[in-house]
């Protein structure tokens, strides 16, 4: 792009600035209770998948139960939705039906 022979280089700063950035957005990966996936298991993810510690990981295992689903972490769109198909992936190869999707902020 060329900007005019006459343009100030103020204007043509001004011009190229007045894009705004925007972060991108931000995603919830929601855990949702079942009666069959053992909490141990549930423990076992938010640990491995999303490095929480073993006090965090058994509150939000309990906070599932007990509300019928739970925020496991919050990420920009891909690794919220890479972190959901790892946690389906791990539970479906354990033989545990575990539902877990990815919801906007």
């Amino acid at each position: 792009m060329t900007s005019p022979a006459n343009a100030t280089p103020e204007s043509r700063s001004q011009s190229s600035t007045d894009a705004e950035l925007k972060e991108p957005g931000r995603f919830h990966v929601i855990f949702l209770n079942d009666d069959y996936t053992p909490m141990d298991f549930v423990q076992k993810l938010l640990q491995e998948i999303f490095y929480h510690d073993a006090d965090t990981s058994s509150e939000l295992t309990k906070l599932i139960h007990e509300k019928g689903k739970g925020v496991a972490g919050t990420y920009v769109h891909e690794v919220a939705e890479q972190k959901a198909i790892e946690s389906t992936t791990m539970a479906r190869s354990a033989g545990h039906p575990l539902n877990v999707t990815v919801e906007a902020e």
